[in-house]
Order: structure tokens, then sequence, then C-alpha cells
């Protein structure tokens, strides 16, 4: 059994205490995992402080190179790092329209390098005989990642790797579920950056909320679910931390009934099911015009009775939900959606045998009120929900606690922005759901998270401001 290291100030890093780390197609061990302590943290922190003035001191094209770098790094170790994915996370290496584990490595690497690229130039409020006034970009100091495990390496790039370039250090904590890819990827690149620059901690949620209430943590940026994101926020009240915290969703698109439906339901169904419906800003609840609704629930049932779902080392459209206690959740959900009265087109049930596996599920005739709609199910399950007014499905839809992401679907794009606009969420997508890329910004309003990622805006987050006034009088 491979042997993994945490990296503290540059150092493979072992502990007393170690966790299993579980496959979760056969439910066995996979690893075990060191378990860092109180120390360990304390360790990194103090790492990442002691490096900060150096890095941040650092000319902006060697950070950009740097990152660079490690986006190369990333692509000469591609096939091992996804071979841990479909291991720890159960994604297959292709995966249903290529969402598998090297969609995440590819996602990663486009994400290094144009944040790489990315950069803060000073904005001149002010410059004439009186006096010159700059807004200057200064990086926080030490950053806190703490990442899930549906992504745990594309989604650790998008934290870290914005950190580094504006001039921060980092410790990360990766999900407890799948740590491997992160250790791996630490080990791969701790060569090319200074010792304390990047560190990483392994643990369970203990870990995190130290973090969270650490006074020489600058600021935390956090990917999970909106309960413990709310958790942060009250913890990093200990010194002001500042916060990305992007939270949980529960994204509704609405159907118009002049669309074609033969050519968008595999897109619908791909932008629902993806990463086996564990992403964030999957498309989970679908609002269908009574007039296509019955056509569209068949084509999408059609797609799903035409796809495997098994373990992801052997390549099928789907692999297993990550974990047992998600597991458990998305079987709680379906059955819920049973007792209501909702109409199962496929799925609905567990499959047999070891592994967290759940077949594809399409739900028709059920109320908003059932817990598969009200709540964020995150695994491969999807209601389709009949509308006749369109404002009494931007109701339906607006009237959720999340706020991540909708979408509009029509062939009447003016009347779909229109109505796109008026959804309560932080990206509105036309005809396409949950698309995102590296220069657009992308965060949730509501409980779906505060600030954003990506871009410029992103990159901002990472920073505070500092106005230079330059009197000239």
């Amino acid at each position: 059994m491979t042997e993994y290291h945490m990296i503290i100030n540059g150092q493979k890093v072992v502990s007393d205490s170690t966790f299993p780390v579980i496959n979760p197609a056969n439910e066995k061990v996979l690893a075990e995992c060191p378990r860092a302590t109180t120390a360990h943290l304390d360790q990194a922190v103090a790492a990442a402080r002691a490096a900060f003035p150096a890095w941040s001191a650092r000319p902006e094209n060697e950070r950009a190179e740097l990152v660079h770098a490690i986006g190369a790094a990333i692509e000469a170790h591609s096939a091992e790092l996804s071979n841990l994915l479909t291991l720890e996370q159960g994604k297959p290496p292709n995966g249903f329209a290529g969402f598998g584990a090297g969609f995440e490595i590819g996602g990663a690497l486009a994400w290094c390098h144009a944040s790489a690229d990315l950069d803060l130039p000073v904005d001149v409020i002010q410059d004439n005989d009186e006096a010159r006034i700059e807004v200057h970009r200064k990086p926080l100091g030490v950053v806190g990642s703490i990442t899930p495990w549906n992504y745990p390496l594309m989604i650790a790039i998008w934290h870290v790797m914005p950190a580094l370039r504006s001039g921060n250090t980092v410790v990360l904590k990766p999900s407890e579920y799948t740590p491997l890819t992160t250790l791996r990827f630490a080990e791969i690149v701790n060569d090319l950056l200074p010792p304390g620059v990047f560190n990483v901690v392994t643990g369970d949620g203990s870990l995190g909320a130290a973090m969270t209430t650490h006074p020489d943590i600058n600021k935390i940026v956090f990917t999970g679910s909106t309960a413990t994101g709310k958790k942060i926020m009250q913890n990093a009240s200990v010194n002001l931390k500042r916060l990305t915290l992007e939270l949980g969703g529960n994204d509704a698109a609405i159907v118009l009934p002049d669309v074609d439906v033969a050519a968008i339901a595999p897109k619908i169904f791909a932008t629902a099911m993806f990463n086996n419906g564990q992403t964030c800003a999957a498309l989970k609840r679908l609002y269908v015009h009574e007039d296509i609704y019955d056509e569209m629930c068949e084509a999408l049932a059609n797609i799903a009775r035409s796809v495997k779902t098994g373990d992801g080392s052997e390549d099928p459209d789907f692999g297993p939900v990550q974990n047992k206690q998600q597991f458990d959740k998305v079987c709680a959900i379906a059955e819920d959606a049973r007792a209501s009265g909702a109409r199962f087109l496929t799925g609905g049930e567990p499959m047999p045998g070891p592994g967290y596996f759940f077949p594809v599920t399409i739900v028709a005739d059920i109320d908003d009120s059932t817990r598969l709609v009200a709540e964020e199910p995150f695994g491969p399950i999807l209601p389709v929900l009949k509308f006749t007014d369109v404002e009494d499905a931007l109701r339906r839809a607006n009237d959720s606690a999340s706020g991540l992401g909708g979408s509009v679907w029509s062939s009447d794009l003016k009347r779909a922005a229109e109505i796109a606009s008026r959804l309560e969420c932080g990206t509105a997508w036309i005809n396409s759901h949950a698309v995102i890329q590296p220069d657009t910004p992308f965060g949730g309003v509501k409980e779906s998270g505060v600030g954003v990622e990506f871009g410029r805006y992103g990159l901002e987050e990472y920073t505070s401001i500092q106005t230079l006034y330059m009197s000239k009088g």
C-alpha cells in the first residue's frame, strides 16, 4: 500500500495517527492517510507565514512562471493523477460525455495556466497638479483552503493558484474522503516552490474548524455545504478573516415550449448528471412547460436507460456516489419521493452488491415540497416538474434558499434573456447550464455563497486594497 505524506515547510510529514481512505466502488480501504494534529496545523501556518514576505515580494512575472510550471507538472503526471481520482473519488477515466477523471485533469490544467496569466494592474484614480492617487492590490497573507470530495484536484487548483499568483502563501486541507490526489499533487510540485509557500495537512472536519479559528490565517476559501459555510463564517470572526465561500446549489432550469426537445434533451441530461450529479452547479430542478412535458420526460428517460453505472476502473458512463453518507442521503431522498407519490421513470433503487452505486434516476409528477425538489440531492437523480405559466415557473424556481445557478431554454434568445435575468442566482445560462470558464466570475447569491471565483474578479478576492495618495502641493 502506497504511503502518503503531508507537506509542511517543503518536507514530507507523517503522523502517529492515520485514517482510512475508502474506494467507493468496492468499500475497501484504498490507503491510510496521515491525520494531522493541531501541532501540525500550527507548523504549517507558521511555515506559510514565514514564507510570505519573500513570496509576496517576488516579481509578478516570476510568480506567474512558477504557476505555469505547476500546470506543466500536472500535465506530466496526468495519467497517475487521473488513476488516483478514479480510485478515491469513483469517477471513470472518461465517463458520460467525457466528464470523467480526464475532464478534471484538463480543467485543472486550464485553470492553472489561466490563473498564471492574470494580472491586477495599478488603478490610477487621479493624476494632476494637486495629487496622484493610485489603488494597489496587496496579498492578504496566509490563505487557508478547504476543498471538497467531488472535484478534489480541480477545486484545489481553483483555490491555490490565484492565491499563489497574487502573492499569498497557502495551507490546504483536502476532504478526508479524497485526500490522496491532492497529497500526490503536493509532492509533485513541492520542488518547484520555496518551502512554506504551499502546505497540505490532512484530517477530518475538526481540522478544518481549527483552520477557520486560527489567528494567523488571513483568509479562508471553502467549497462545500451551506451548513459548513455558515459555521466557517461564524468562526472567521475571531480575526475578521476574509472569506470566499462557494456553497450548495439547487439549480433550477426553465424549459419553454418553443424548444426542440430531441435537440436539447441530451444537453439537459449531461448538465444534470455529469460527475454523477455531484456538482454544485449541476441542473437539479427541471421545470418544463406542459405542452412538451411528456415528450421531455420520455426523452430524458430514454437516455437514462441507455447509460451504464459501474466501477469507475472499468470506465462506464457513471461511477458510484463518492461516500456512504452521501449515498444514504440520495437513497433517503428517493424513498421520500416515492412515498409522496412521484412517478419514477428510471432507477430509484440502490444497486445490489458492494459499492455506493445508485442508477441514473428520472422522476416525474413530483410536488415542489418533496425533499428531492426542496433539497440539493447531490447525486444522479433529477426531478422533472410541470408548469403552465412562466411567471409561476419563475416563482417556483426562485423559491429556494440557494442561488448558485439557473438556466432558461428557448429558441427565442431575447425572451430567454429577459426571463433569465429574473432568476435569483449568481450565474444564469441560456440554452446551457453549469458552463464555467477561467476568465468568467462564478459565485452564488443567497445561501449559495459569499464572493466569487475565477478571472480578475476572483483574483481580487485574494487581495486587499491600499490607496496610495501622493500630494504634489
